[in-house]
């Protein structure tokens, strides 16, 4: 576990070249040339789920205020965090534009012009943009922003509640795959009434423990029903000539998941990169020397051509400092795999390799099953992460039976699972006397099997409590 995470984070993501938050508007970072490789095959991930059965378009940035304006609770929900464009040039705009903060009310007056017929559905569209939140709180770069540089949203349409509600668990499903790729632990919760999406039927979200003890929210799905359907007359023509609305929904992931796969791997050296989104999967250091130079540098190229046939991302670091110097920049930067040649590993012909998560050397044949050996490294490397994480997770999952073990608890650094008969009144108590916030509901109970930890009612569900970010 990393001490003084807070601190920790905001020093990785400048040392290991993630980010640069010195840009002079706050809340605002430049993405750095090593952040933006992991941040490219983040999206590459993302896109790659999401193009099986979505298609990626691109919305602009601006939106009328009357079109934000037309869904109340939407817009009610952003009131306090909409950046507005009022001039164009020195010339004042007949009517403001906001920069979007999401992009449904961009998006929906689109869908009524193109949704015509019951043929035309479903509509299942998506987008990877930044988006702008006036955020007043306490700002984190990747965590709590003023432009989220790295939103994908995806806006489904359907002709029928069940498609609606199918679709939400496919984006559940596309969820836990891009998560359990990157070896990111979660809980998957549905939000309470006054913490769901604005507009929604209802919100699930997945939530992410970091290292002190918070939640980081790093991914949403909501089933909007037919509430932007109603305003912005979003209808089709069903097969018997009879006009309906359709049915709707939304989710959204953000620069959070680059922040949960730092936060969930990272140690006191470093990253700890999920092979999927790392730069470079192998990073070859050769030791050189003038006797033999050459030689170790040909054979570091010829390793390297062979890893990338095999579809890997190698990277050799020949800068002229000491290796003990690359060795740290590596470690800092989090590659899964380090390995080392210099002229006495040719002679022999071996090579030392280092997985990051053990750093504990480890000799191999300079044959021809180095590859296949490579390979294997890194996916007992991945399958580690994964574990490890996924063990300090369910270590911080505790239940509680009274309001008092629930405050010790999370001052300890732990999510807490009460039992909660789902009343909102109930609800919002459990967050005024601990001075926490209701995650959502984590399961349902059986009728009459536990009594809610406030109102002594029959409880419902299982609600999870957190310090959340």
């Amino acid at each position: 576990m990393v001490e003084n995470f807070s601190e920790w984070f905001h020093d990785i993501l400048e040392e290991a070249n993630i980010t640069d938050s010195r840009y002079p508007i706050k809340g605002m970072a430049v993405w750095m040339p090593y952040g933006f490789q992991i941040r490219r095959n983040t999206t590459d991930l993302v896109k790659e789920i999401y193009d099986r059965d979505h298609d990626e378009v691109l919305f602009p940035l601006l939106i009328p205020e009357a079109e934000l304006a037309k869904e109340g609770l939407h817009v009610k929900g952003f009131e306090d965090e909409v950046y507005w464009v009022t001039h164009g040039g020195q010339t004042p705009l007949n009517e403001k534009l906001a920069l979007r903060p999401t992009s449904e009310t961009s998006i929906y007056p689109m869908y009524a012009l193109w949704i015509r017929s019951h043929i035309d559905l479903p509509i299942k569209y998506y987008q990877i943009v930044n988006t702008f939140r006036y955020e007043t709180k306490h700002t984190r770069p990747l965590i709590r922003v003023r432009e989220i540089t790295t939103f994908k949203e995806a806006h489904t349409a359907h002709a029928t509640k069940e498609e609606a509600d199918e679709e939400v668990e496919k984006h559940i499903a596309k969820y836990k795959e891009i998560f359990d790729t990157l070896g990111i632990p979660y809980t998957l919760s549905k939000r309470p009434e006054w913490d769901k999406f604005p507009g929604a039927d209802y919100t699930m979200a997945f939530d992410a423990i970091m290292p002190d003890g918070k939640t980081l929210q790093i991914g949403t799905i909501h089933n909007l029903g037919q509430t932007f359907a109603k305003t912005f007359d979003i209808t089709f023509e069903d097969k018997d000539g009879e006009h309906k609305l359709v049915y709707q929904t939304c989710a959204g992931l953000s620069d959070r998941v680059i922040a949960s796969a730092i936060g969930v791997h990272g140690d006191e050296k470093g990253l700890c990169l999920p092979p999927e989104i790392s730069p470079n999967q192998i990073t070859i250091i050769p030791i050189l020397f003038k006797k033999g130079k050459e030689e170790v540098l040909a054979k570091c190229n010829q390793l390297k051509k062979e890893f990338e046939d095999a579809g890997l991302r190698v990277n050799i670091d020949d800068r002229d400092i000491r290796p003990g110097k690359k060795f740290y920049d590596w470690e800092l930067k989090g590659t899964p795999i380090k390995l080392e040649l210099g002229p006495r590993d040719l002679e022999n012909n071996k090579t030392i390799v280092m997985r990051r998560d053990e750093l504990e050397k480890i000799e191999l044949d300079l044959d021809e099953n180095l590859v296949n050996n490579i390979c294997n490294l890194i996916n007992q490397y991945e399958e580690n992460l994964s574990k490890c994480a996924w063990n300090f997770h369910d270590e911080h999952v505790k239940f509680a039976s009274s309001i008092d073990e629930v405050k010790e608890l999370i001052e300890n650094g732990n999510v807490v699972a009460v039992n909660w008969c789902g009343d909102t009144d109930c609800g919002q108590k459990i967050e005024e006397l601990t001075g926490y916030s209701v995650l959502g509901i984590y399961e349902e109970l059986e009728k009459g099997s536990k009594k809610c930890i406030i109102s002594d009612e029959d409880a419902k569900y299982v609600a999870l409590i957190a310090k959340t970010y």
